[in-house]
């Protein structure tokens, strides 16, 4: 029986989004279940970051819906979701009065020094958050968005243009909140890191959903000539 607590599956169902009258994702549908990672890959602009942005409710739909699991007809009591970009946004203040904010406005019952200690900030838990490096910050966002608790966490290109060794930390990280039970719907340009990673491979191109397959199958055997010819390394136009 599924936990009434949860919010998953999310089912997005028929979802399109538009702009100035022209098409840029969809009809896309897909479930979302409990636990794992999942990976959208796909050419540039072939949606993957609207999609996220779609499934967090940060824009609306032209049409279909992203729905949450409900119960009566309501959806669950608690948000339960958080999202982690490209290039997060950081306040005027110290690594440790980032998390503090995040805890004020959130509500959230975790504590900071825990945060800290876990996502290796403690050092730099009084330095500015905005001088710091790219992969702390973005280990920064990642320990902001674990306070709040989130039994989903969508992550937009989570290691775009850090180093080998901050992508192994970033990795690390991801890999350990789904161990914990944390689902992870990621956007990522890196084929090596959705190998790495990812349970599941959504393939985006032009707007459409061409593939959604269990990871080691997608890589092993694309289905369709789009994907076997980015998992080649070839342009798609």
């Amino acid at each position: 029986m599924r936990d009434l607590a949860s919010i998953l599956p999310l089912r997005v169902e028929n979802l399109a989004f538009e702009a100035e009258g022209k098409a840029l994702l969809g009809p896309v549908s897909f479930k979302l279940p409990k636990g794992g990672i999942t990976a959208i890959i796909g050419p540039n602009g072939a949606g993957k970051s609207l999609l996220l942005r779609l499934c967090h409710g940060l824009i609306a739909p032209a049409s279909g819906r992203a729905e949450w699991a409900t119960e009566g007809g309501l959806l669950a009591g608690r948000k339960g979701h958080a999202m982690v970009f490209q290039r997060p946004v950081m306040l005027r203040r110290s690594a440790r009065a980032n998390l503090q904010h995040a805890v004020s406005v959130a509500g959230a019952g975790r504590r900071v020094a825990e945060a800290l200690q876990r996502f290796g900030l403690e050092p730099l838990a009084e330095r500015p958050a905005r001088l710091l490096s790219g992969g702390e910050q973005q280990r920064l966002a990642l320990a902001r968005a674990w306070l709040l608790a989130p039994e989903v966490l969508f992550l937009d290109e989570p290691s775009s243009q850090l180093d080998p060794g901050a992508t192994r930390q970033i990795e690390a990280i991801l890999l350990g909140l789904a161990s914990e039970g944390v689902t992870l719907l990621m956007t990522t340009h890196d084929l090596g890191q959705a190998r790495r990673l990812a349970r599941r491979v959504l393939f985006l191109h032009r707007g459409q959903l061409v593939e959604d397959a269990e990871a080691h199958a997608f890589f092993a055997a694309p289905r369709t000539e789009e994907a076997r010819a980015f998992v080649a390394g070839d342009l798609l136009w």
